[in-house]
């Protein structure tokens, strides 16, 4: 098993539901402007994670993978909007601005969560929380959580302390 980068957090989730109530802990820190980037193969459990991002974030729309339409859009009661995006079928020429609308406008107005991010790494801020997602067995996966930039550092904090206490 790799070394973890600094300020870097592992996780083992046991089951779908748990994977998700990880996701609800992360959305209860969201803030407009942030940037969570999922990476992992199918079936690593990135859209679960996404539904539980959602829900903790406060949207009660129902959350589905955008592989085909590259963005889906939730809403917050507040006006603000989480985009859930999948860089699956895209590829690195492709400006990421002309796939989720104008990204700085996207940022200014909400969250931006992105799957398959690994594909569009060089088109993202280069400040964000960065997830790894494995697959282990059918209910098991492995996350490692990277913070970049102070920002996601106190969010992960904020996250581990949600998770474990103390």
């Amino acid at each position: 098993m790799p070394i973890l980068k600094p300020h870097a957090f592992e996780f083992f989730s046991h089951s779908t539901e748990q994977t998700r109530r990880v996701g609800v802990r992360l959305g209860n820190f969201l803030q407009t402007g942030d940037v969570v980037c999922l990476e992992g193969d199918l079936g690593s459990g990135k859209t679960t994670l996404v539904q539980g991002i959602a829900q903790g974030w406060g949207s009660a729309d129902k959350v589905t993978s955008p592989t085909y339409v590259i963005v889906n859009q939730y809403s917050h009661p507040n006006g603000t909007f989480l985009y859930h995006t999948d860089a699956y079928r895209l590829t690195p020429s492709e400006p990421l601005d002309s796939a989720i609308l104008e990204l700085d406008q996207a940022l200014a107005n909400g969250v931006l969560v992105m799957e398959w991010a690994e594909r569009m790494k060089t088109d993202l801020p280069k400040e964000n929380l960065w997830v790894e997602m494995d697959w282990i067995n059918s209910e098991q996966r492995h996350l490692v959580f990277t913070p970049n930039g102070k920002r996601y550092e106190q969010l992960l904090k904020k996250l581990q302390k949600a998770l474990f206490g103390a």
